[in-house]
């Protein structure tokens, strides 16, 4: 049975819904205007620098100031601080710190009770810190839930919940009848309703909170001041700027999937961009059309998924299902438009909510993602130990940020934990191959992604050897 979204073109009514849109991050837009902090002048010296004003950095900063206070602690960002990914995502909280718990079983199987006994413990720690440092980042726990679109995904639900259940997640499996009466779609056969371990965050607001707590600590921050070199002697790490030089016993690099200052991780980390559209506040009548009273974060079956919510003020995010890769992997403004998956998200969306049609969209925009063949967040160490990172969350890091960062400075301080002696934080994924042929592997991939999605999941021989091997690609 085909997936229920149309194979026609989009109409002239389905790109009309976002033709005035606003291209840029709703979520950056929400923010009230502040004063830039200014770029570096001259050379200065810190105890650690971190290169990267988004999630990563900025649980790093204010943890690295909590353990020790005289500590001096440097940001550089090279925009504004939570410009990239922090503040584009759809704003999803969900505790996995291994791209849910299905890739973590594949990967770390014999680690995953540690793992998911992690994943909670730092998404309560989540709470706790956005209420000690006085975040309104409009949290709720809403828990996830997974709509099933096709006949042998809704067969399947008891199974995946039987094994959530397992490690200590408290779900709901909703059929037909319940799922419609939960959130009003015709497309939806069934759900999985995780009730705990999940929820929703203005990413914008969680990202400058993180930054105003940070400078109440004393974290010294400087916006639009990229680094553009890194060099090591005996006695410090240098992060070179436009405007100067930080010197530094402890460099920590947080730059997701912008290009990083260890050419080395090149290999590992692709930056694959992912597209989001964000519809005018629902009337009074419009929402009670869809219900959606448990105001959860939704995610759909299949490879190509989509992912949707509703906003404090009730308007609906709606993005994914293409993770749009460009040879050579640049990453620019330039790149945050892009008509054809905009045209296809806004036909999928009053294909599943067609008693909204005439609803328009304010903002539509992209981002990069930091992907990895393992799906989740890897670390390492260079120049003796004196140089750490935390990158390739692959889209599922708002939560597991907070926890990247506290390894990350583990590993700069020589710290170990139970954390740290897990072979999840000691190895790291399986590098993509160089271009040209980086390229070419990918488009196969979504191309057999999609075809396994026309035969009801059934995995070709192409993405059953790249299981084998541990390679993968996701958004």
């Amino acid at each position: 049975m085909p997936r229920p979204w149309p194979t026609t073109e989009p109409t002239a009514a389905h790109r009309a819904a976002y033709a005035d849109a606003k291209v840029a991050s709703f979520w950056l837009d929400d923010l009230p205007p502040r004063d830039p902090h200014p770029p570096l002048a001259g050379t200065t010296d810190a105890d650690l620098v971190i290169v990267g004003g988004g999630f990563t950095g900025l649980w790093a900063a204010l943890h690295a100031k909590r353990d020790a206070p005289e500590r001096d602690v440097v940001v550089l960002e090279a925009d504004v601080v939570g410009g990239g990914a922090s503040g584009r995502n759809g704003g999803f909280m969900v505790a996995s710190l291994t791209h849910g718990l299905w890739n973590g079983l594949a990967r770390f199987e014999d680690e995953m009770r540690t793992l998911e006994r992690l994943a909670f413990e730092n998404f309560e720690g989540i709470q706790r810190d956005l209420e000690a440092y006085n975040i309104d980042a409009e949290f709720e726990l809403t828990g996830e839930l997974g709509v099933m679109l096709e006949p042998h995904e809704a067969e399947g639900a008891e199974e995946e919940a039987a094994l959530l259940r397992d490690y200590g997640h408290d779900v709901v499996v909703l059929d037909r009848d319940a799922m419609r009466a939960e959130v009003a779609s015709p497309t939806y056969l069934g759900g999985v309703w995780d009730r705990n371990g999940g929820g929703l965050v203005h990413p914008a607001k969680l990202a400058d909170g993180l930054r105003a707590a940070a400078v109440r600590a004393g974290v010294r921050i400087f916006e639009h001041e990229p680094a553009t070199a890194l060099s090591a002697d005996r006695g410090a790490v240098t992060i070179s700027t436009p405007g100067g030089a930080v010197r530094a016993a402890r460099v920590l690099l947080a730059t997701s999937a912008y290009p990083s200052l260890l050419s080395r991780l090149s290999h590992y980390v692709v930056p694959v961009y992912d597209y989001v559209l964000m519809t005018e506040p629902l009337s009074a009548a419009q929402k009670a059309a869809i219900g959606w009273n448990g105001r959860q974060g939704i995610g759909d079956g299949g490879n190509q998924f989509h992912y949707y919510r509703l906003t404090a003020d009730d308007r609906i995010l709606w993005g994914g299902y293409d993770a749009v890769y460009r040879r050579g992997g640049p990453v620019g403004a330039q790149y945050d438009d892009h008509d054809p998956t905009f045209a296809a998200l806004s036909q999928h969306f009053f294909t599943t909510f067609p008693q909204l049609e005439g609803l328009g969209f304010t903002h539509r925009w992209g981002g990069a993602i930091d992907t990895c063949s393992r799906f989740s967040v890897f670390f390492g160490t260079a120049h003796g130990g004196r140089v750490a990172y935390a990158t390739g969350y692959t889209g599922l890091g708002v939560a597991a940020t907070r926890f990247g960062a506290q390894v990350g400075l583990d590993l700069l301080d020589g710290h170990e934990t139970e954390a740290t002696r897990l072979k999840y934080v000691r190895s790291r994924p399986v590098p993509f191959p160089p271009e040209p042929l980086r390229s070419g592997v990918i488009a196969l991939t979504q191309r057999e992604l999609a075809r396994a999605d026309r035969r009801e999941g059934a995995r070709g021989p192409w993405l059953r050897t790249l299981d084998r091997l541990g390679l993968g690609f996701d958004s």
